[in-house]
């Protein structure tokens, strides 16, 4: 099994950046599918971000689009999500998610479709 473990959250400015990490542990994540999704208080998960097993094709909400990269380093089996110009809208926890997708393209948008999870981890962007 995978699992996925993220990093980097923490505390930041609005118009700040911060770059968050996903390691998985278990075994490698290279022909999986990799998402980030975030859950604010009072709201339910929603997606942020998803990226192919090759890092080939990327997919983003229409809230991050221009402000968010999700980018992979295979060989570090970690999975990134950089974060740029911050709102406030951007607080929540941060969850990374795993599928194993056999070295096919797809990449998924539905939390249903991804069978691991990391714990979260918190991101406050103050106004």
């Amino acid at each position: 099994q995978v699992q996925p473990v993220e990093s980097g959250g923490g505390l930041v400015q609005a118009g700040g950046s911060l770059r968050l990490s996903c390691l998985a542990s278990g075994r490698s994540i290279s022909s999986y599918a990799m998402g980030w999704f975030r859950q604010a208080p009072g709201k339910e998960r929603e997606f942020v971000a998803t990226i192919s097993w090759s890092g080939e094709r990327a997919y983003y909400a229409d809230s991050v689009k221009g402000r968010f990269t999700i980018s992979r380093t295979n060989a570090k089996n970690t999975v990134y999500l950089q974060m740029s110009s911050l709102k406030p809208e951007d607080t929540a926890v941060y969850y990374c998610a795993a599928e194993n997708v056999g070295y096919s393209g797809q990449v998924y948008t539905r939390e249903r479709d991804y069978d691991y999870w990391g714990q979260g981890t918190q991101v406050t962007v103050s106004s």
